[in-house]
């Protein structure tokens, strides 16, 4: 394969008295490939049209000191490569960001319905999630009709239910130690409530991720996502971000991340907009997309009106082993398993 120039131009231009010419600062990546992944091999240097001298150039990859060539070993996602230099005596510095990929090609699921219940077709379903009773919890959105309820879903019996004050969108919900926490959609703040009786324990803010979409558990910590291509892992006590995931296929960066649930080690994902209703199996650990799960048809299925919105809401229930999707102000639930395609 002919190797590939990637090149990226930045250009600080030096503007002085007299004649002094302008100076260009390039920043060149050479790599093999269009779908970097790790172990890759690139090439990288700091080009100037006028061959200036710059000195103390470093390069510098999340803050670790890095020389050409240099073999991939990043999380997977957007990375930046930094130059920084000296040039007559003033520090600048370069970036450029470029793509890291899964190793992997996504496995193809598809779905099969067993049961179908309904569903309030009010309910703009942002979370949802069972707890180890077979009690189905719910949050949804819209500015002044948010709210937090459990239900019987085989009945629709109401259990319990809130409303959020309508200046907040609610958004994605879990369980965990007996609480739940339900995020805000731009308010850059969360709610933590008892789990039996919904009473509010406390709150806490999104430091670093731009929004609330999506939340599930592991058990220990909570991965959260924000609308991008992010999966944030909070600290369970804090609940601050301490460090994220990029969603990556071999070939692509997924962002609008949506309404997220843990099963088997793995993070289970709604996207939100996508060409088509399509689910994710992610590895926790790095971002890898290792299933992709095709719902076509399952929108169909619900009734037809002017709010009727896309799939989104996806939950495990360890009582019936089987998974419960459903969609914003769809009227049905549906209970399905999911079969890998051959």
């Amino acid at each position: 394969m002919n190797i590939r120039n990637i090149s990226i131009f930045i250009i600080f231009t030096l503007l002085s008295c007299g004649s002094n010419p302008k100076v260009d600062f390039k920043l060149n990546i050479i790599s093999k490939s269009d779908f970097l992944k790790n172990g890759d091999q690139i090439e990288f240097s700091v080009i100037n049209v006028n061959n200036e001298d710059l000195s103390n150039l470093e390069f510098t990859i999340e803050n670790n000191i890095i020389s050409s060539p240099y073999i991939l070993n990043n999380k997977l996602g957007v990375n930046t490569l930094n130059a920084s230099f000296y040039f007559k005596e003033k520090k600048y510095t370069v970036k450029k960001d470029f793509n890291i990929y899964s190793s992997i090609k996504p496995s193809l699921y598809t779905y099969n319905i067993i049961n179908e219940y309904n569903h309030d077709i009010n309910s703009y379903t942002q979370g949802l999630e069972f707890d180890s009773k077979g009690v189905l919890y719910e949050g949804t959105g819209q500015y002044g009709s948010s709210t937090l309820q459990k239900y019987n879903y085989k009945t629709g019996r109401n259990l319990n239910k809130i409303f959020l004050d309508k200046s907040y969108f609610g958004e994605g919900i879990t369980i965990l130690n007996n609480k739940v926490f339900q995020l805000t959609w731009k308010s850059k703040i969360g709610f933590i409530y008892n789990l039996d009786d919904f009473k509010l324990i406390n709150s806490f803010n999104y430091n670093i991720s731009s929004e609330g979409w999506g939340l599930c558990n592991d058990g220990n910590i909570l991965y959260k996502s924000d609308g991008t291509e992010k999966i944030w892992k909070l600290n369970p006590e804090s609940l601050e971000e301490m460090d994220y995931i990029s969603v990556v296929t071999n070939n692509k960066i997924i962002n609008k991340i949506n309404e997220l649930e843990w099963h088997n080690n793995k993070i289970y994902a709604n996207t939100y907009q996508f060409n088509k209703e399509v689910g994710l199996i992610i590895e926790p650990t790095n971002g890898q997309v290792e299933g992709v799960i095709d719902f076509t048809g399952l929108k169909e299925k619900v009734k037809n009106h002017p709010k009727l919105d896309v799939l989104n809401g996806i939950a495990y229930n360890k009582i019936t082993n089987t998974f419960f999707v459903t969609g914003k102000n769809w009227n049905k639930l549906f209970e399905i398993e999911i079969i890998k395609k051959n």
